[in-house]
């Protein structure tokens, strides 16, 4: 093929040279009023970040980008499910409202983001939430009246198959201390060292005296340890191979004791998290995974207080978050609604300690609407009380009676006051075999502070208040937790450790409520707190 030379000059002179294409170095960019990052810019814009600025350094060069305008980005990131600090980086780069946030500053690299995340905000983040939360009740978007409480679990940043449980710790430790026990027995025997206390856990300490009057005796006799197929070790260097052995491994059992802290198992990729079972189970096998329990207080949909816990179970973190909410929060909330998880003698004497109002859902509830629970004669319910004389009536029409007592002590270490019932005689009654397995006379263990608690916070939910807060209970914090993992795509930590958790979860709260806000003004919803009942 010959190409037309002239033809070919005619084109090239046609040709526009790409370095005469000019674009305007600086694009005049204001947001529309009705965009988030407008209202988001301006809430900030009110906030005090004197904590923020005191963790820079007074001294050497000025922060390459403002820190309050590093917070908005972060926010704005978990807005539109931006989380990690590499694709903060690109956005900065090339979206609009990102750059509009930035002010003509320049954009910040994914170090930086990381570093002002893990290093900066780490300390100040539950100041700038609770200023926000202050901010909502100035403008009657909340006004510290129902809060109400919800948890869930998400999964950590770790892997799933590095677990360390407390029981299998237990035995090991246990099988390491007979061990040892037998070793030292030996010892006093065989080389007439004084071996005390070998009734109790050996200690590392201890194992390290033990250990140095060996290296003396090692040296005193100039005896030489070998080493190596074919040796034969002597009884010093045996001992000696073995106290170190067991000192090493008590050192680990010791450490791993001191991270459980009440807990059954841990992480070794993160030690604050523990093992779960989590609602997204994919192999339907029940597999545990590592996590947290996520625990959140909503009001007016807004999200008014958080907490991160290794507790599995709910009813251990609900003093801990209220007494956090207390700390935070300007008011006291009137009243606390919250799921069956939730329920316990402690926590209702919490909240009538501190004049709350409790909307706690019986653990019984469900099942006591069933005919069958309704008919079980062996259910204290179903019993006749007579508080005047303190004994209960059974079906048959035999009396229960107070016989004695006792204090049982929960895992949080509160004390409650039980009184055991005995039947009568239940040997004629034709209805035992319905009603208990026990050999001799029916037994009951009741605590009434723990009854009357309960009863009081089933009337509370049975009026029309009560239903109405359950209701929305249902709506605004499921609803929060459902809008978290299905539209921001949240469903497992990017960074490890309980603190930095707790910067994360904060930061996705914040851009949460500042989205919530923008929501309802575009609605026109502003000052509505709850969804009211529908009228069929």
């Amino acid at each position: 093929c010959i190409r037309d030379s002239n033809n070919m000059k005619n084109f090239t002179k046609n040709v526009i040279p790409m370095q005469q294409i000019g674009f305007a170095l600086q694009v005049p960019f204001i947001p529309s009023e009705d965009d988030s990052v407008r209202l988001l810019f301006e809430v900030t814009e009110g906030l005090d970040f004197t904590d923020l600025y005191k963790t820079y350094s007074t001294l050497g060069r000025n922060p390459a980008i403002d820190p309050a305008i590093l917070f908005k980005i972060l926010i704005y990131g978990c807005m539109n499910k931006i989380y990690s600090s590499r694709d903060l980086e690109k956005a900065c780069k090339r979206d609009i409202n990102f750059i509009w946030l930035l002010q003509g500053q320049k954009a910040p690299d994914h170090n930086t983001i990381a570093r002002f995340r893990s290093k900066h905000l780490q300390g100040c983040i539950s100041d700038l939430f609770n200023q926000l939360i202050a901010k909502l009740g100035e403008m009657n978007e909340i006004r510290y009246e129902n809060l109400f409480i919800d948890g869930t679990k998400i999964e950590a940043n770790a892997n799933k198959y590095t677990f360390v449980w407390k029981k299998a710790t237990d035995k090991f430790e246990s099988k390491l201390q007979e061990k040892i026990k037998k070793t030292f027995e030996e010892i006093h025997e065989n080389l007439d060292i004084r071996i005390a206390n070998i009734d109790q856990k050996i200690s590392v300490d201890y194992a390290s005296k033990i250990l140095d009057k060996l290296e003396n005796i090692k040296k005193e006799n100039s005896t030489e340890f070998v080493y190596g197929k074919g040796k034969r070790k002597s009884k010093l260097q045996k001992y000696y191979e073995s106290i170190q052995e067991f000192i090493e491994k008590q050192i680990k059992y010791d450490n791993y004791n001191s991270i459980f802290d009440g807990r059954n198992s841990f992480s070794k990729t993160d030690k604050d998290a523990t093992f779960m079972h989590m609602k997204d189970d994919h192999m339907q096998n029940g597999q545990l995974k590592p996590g947290y329990n996520i625990q959140i207080g909503v009001e007016g949909e807004y999200i008014v207080g958080i907490d991160i816990s290794s507790e599995r179970s709910d009813q251990l973190t609900f003093i801990p978050f209220l007494d956090k909410l207390e700390k935070d929060l300007p008011k006291k909330f009137e009243n606390v609604i919250a799921d069956a998880g939730y329920e316990s003698e402690e926590n209702y004497m919490y909240l009538s300690k501190h004049n709350q109002k409790s909307y706690i859902k019986p653990q019984n509830y469900e099942k006591s609407k069933n005919k069958k629970f309704k008919v079980d004669i062996s259910k204290r319910e179903n019993m006749i009380y007579d508080e005047e004389n303190d004994y209960y009536i059974c079906a048959y029409g035999n009396k229960l009676v107070p016989i004695s007592s006792k204090i049982k002590t929960s895992k949080s270490g509160y004390k409650s006051n039980v009184t055991i019932y005995e039947s009568e005689n239940c040997n004629e009654c034709p209805y035992k075999s319905k009603c208990t397995k026990a050999k001799g006379n029916k037994r009951l263990h009741v605590s009434k502070d723990f009854v009357k608690k309960r009863k009081t916070s089933l009337e509370n939910i049975s009026t029309e208040k009560g239903k109405l807060l359950r209701m929305n209970r249902s709506i605004q914090v499921e609803g929060a937790f459902g809008v978290l993992k299905q539209d921001y795509g949240f469903r497992r930590f990017l960074s490890r450790g309980k603190n930095n958790i707790k910067t994360e979860f904060a930061l996705l709260s914040f851009a949460y409520n500042i989205q919530k806000l923008f929501n309802k003004m575009s609605q026109n919803r502003n000052g509505i707190l709850l969804h009211e009942k529908k009228i069929a």
